[in-house]
């Protein structure tokens, strides 16, 4: 049962999912022998006071003691491995009773039992969309995914895909290319009516920030009905999306599709607006019912080197806004490292080539397969020629006469033992240093906030992040809420929309209201059909003969036969499997 559950949704509540085999099993019987035809619902009718919250901890030994006894006597195999996966779940999920049992709750959190929308942070309805796909309705695709992510378009070209690492897919030959389809819907769908807003509360709320997290709770609040306006420190809005990603992974104008989609809801935008300079914290608050603060993660972090300070050490938060503000460096015939192994690393990586470098080296402490980038990121940035040199921990910059960048020396490392953020660390190798010659380091380590102008009112912050609870309220604040990366830490778009509708959800409740986001798209019915094993459908790459100065978008989408094809892959889990006991939908939040 273990086994089982490992490759089920994360969320999947084993209790639930026992107390579902043993009805399946219960209604398969004979009813012959007293075990099966008494036994079993006597399992059932236990399990469901422990899911009810009306069980005591003496409940879960007699389940225990029932279902072992069944297991010794019943004449059929159908009730032995019943009772056998109760005792196998008390066995290997015992503190999800325990928790049912004091607390009424579930140690899973999540209801949801399709793997990919569990795995989705907002939620999106995939098999629903994908199956839209497949029927040409690419329009109606989009109006799904807007119901839980208002940026399916920026999503469809540089989500990171959590949704595709348990597709049930995979147990037939390769996880569905959910992105692919997403982006095919985007691409295909032309002009998406917005949907009705509700009639107008009379609240206001403030949103500082103009970053994914802050324009989600912004769209879904002006749904609901909310006066909404959005602060936002730059010129354009985005964020990261704007400031932080390669035109060639995601085109500005590409970027203004959502944002002025999202706008179109009745949002009214402040750009240049610096909070602690232009306007106070505690003016805000006095203004407005609300205030959601996402300000997102914009400072780079140090390495804490000798040499840190020499000429041409940048960071890469700052690289790539400089190019994101029509700013680009001029890395002609120079040697370039950078340092990290995240995802901002291989795009600085990537970008450098762009801008004219003579070689990129990309130098990371741990081994590539530690890598936190995509590994699509680390195959297309080898593709291009860029160099990764792992198992190397930068030790100090050397700099010239001149104060300029001329090599990064590192210390070789081998790898160790696992740590507690389940990869294993690197640890210092007994071998010299290594000297890399450039003449630029970029440095893609992480990033911070910068809290101070908030800290003022009261905001509390830990180790460079804002405190919030689960419900986006800041301790201590009435009106005060927070999310996205300035809360989390630097993460992914899809995790900072999530926040952002979490966000609206709770401000609307802080305001006295209990609106619902809906969408009337019906999805077409699940058919029955053979599903014979077929391969993944991979986006292409543009062929360049060249990548010096070409920031055109590289990824080519999916023809109308490829999106039939990879549509047609998916075994709608929101209806067939663990789908029909609990239904695969939700259909508003």
């Amino acid at each position: 049962m273990e086994r089982r559950i490992a490759a089920s949704p994360p969320g999947l509540c084993p209790v639930d999912m026992s107390l579902s085999f043993l009805q399946l099993c219960h209604a398969q019987t004979c009813g012959k022998c007293v075990p099966c035809r008494i036994g079993l619902g006597q399992l059932t009718l236990l399990i469901n006071q422990v899911l009810d919250g009306e069980a005591t901890m003496e409940t879960i030994a007699i389940i225990e003691k029932t279902a072992r006894s069944i297991v010794n006597t019943a004449d059929c195999a159908i009730g032995r491995d019943a009772a056998r996966l109760v005792v196998e779940g008390l066995e290997g999920f015992r503190d999800d009773y325990e928790e049912h049992v004091k607390h009424n709750r579930c140690l899973a959190g999540l209801q949801n039992p399709v793997p990919c929308v569990a795995l989705c942070p907002a939620g999106v309805d995939i098999p629903g969309y994908m199956a839209l796909v497949g029927e040409g309705r690419c329009a109606d695709a989009v109006r799904l995914i807007r119901k839980d992510n208002p940026f399916p378009t920026a999503c469809a070209y540089i989500c990171e895909h959590p949704c595709e690492a348990r597709c049930r897919r995979n147990m037939v030959d390769d996880a569905i290319n959910i992105r692919g389809l997403k982006r095919y819907a985007v691409d295909h769908a032309g002009v998406v009516p917005q949907p009705e807003c509700a009639p107008a509360t009379g609240k206001k709320v403030a949103i500082i920030g103009g970053g994914p997290s802050g324009l989600s709770c912004a769209y879904y609040l002006a749904l609901m009905g909310h006066g909404v306006t959005v602060y936002e420190e730059r010129e354009q809005l985005g964020g990261m999306l704007r400031y932080g990603i390669p035109d060639y992974r995601l085109p500005q104008d590409i970027l203004d599709r959502d944002i002025n989609y999202i706008l179109s809801a009745g949002i009214a935008v402040h750009t240049g607006v610096s909070i602690g300079k232009d306007l106070t914290m505690a003016d805000i608050q006095r203004s407005f019912d609300a205030v959601y603060i996402a300000i997102g993660a914009h400072n780079d972090k140090k390495l804490g080197l000798e040499g840190e300070t020499s000429k041409n050490v940048v960071s890469a938060v700052e690289l790539l806004r400089g190019i994101g503000e029509g700013k680009a460096p001029d890395f002609t015939g120079k040697k370039v490292c950078v340092v990290g192994g995240g995802n901002v690393s291989m795009d600085a990586t990537r970008t450098a080539l762009r801008l004219g470098a003579e070689s990129v080296t990309c130098v990371y402490r741990r081994r590539v397969e530690d890598m936190t980038a995509l590994a699509e990121e680390i195959e297309e940035a080898m593709a291009e020629g860029c160099q990764i040199l792992p198992l190397q921990a930068p030790s100090r910059i050397e700099a010239d006469e001149n104060g300029c960048v001329c090599a990064l020396w590192t210390r070789p490392q081998h790898i160790g033992p696992y740590g507690s953020d389940g990869r294993p660390k690197p640890v210092a190798a007994d071998a010299p240093e290594f000297r890399i010659p450039c003449d630029y380091v970029i440095v893609a380590i992480g990033q911070a906030i910068e809290a101070k102008p908030f800290e003022a009112v009261g905001v509390t912050t830990q180790r460079g992040a804002i405190q919030a609870d689960l419900t986006s309220a800041v301790p201590g604040l009435d009106n005060v809420f927070a999310g996205g990366d300035a809360v989390s830490g630097p993460a992914t778009v899809i995790r900072a929309v999530a926040a952002g509708k979490v966000a609206a959800d709770n401000i609307d409740a802080y305001l006295g209201f209990d609106h619902k986001i809906h969408t009337d798209v019906e999805i077409p019915p699940a058919h029955l059909t053979n599903s014979p094993p077929c391969g993944r459908v991979n986006l292409k790459n543009r062929h360049l003969d060249c990548y010096c100065g070409d920031f055109t978008l590289l990824k080519e989408g999916m023809t109308l036969e490829e999106a039939q094809q990879e549509a047609g892959r998916c075994l709608r889990c929101d209806h067939f499997g663990y789908g029909i006991f609990k239904g695969g939908r939700n259909t508003e939040w």
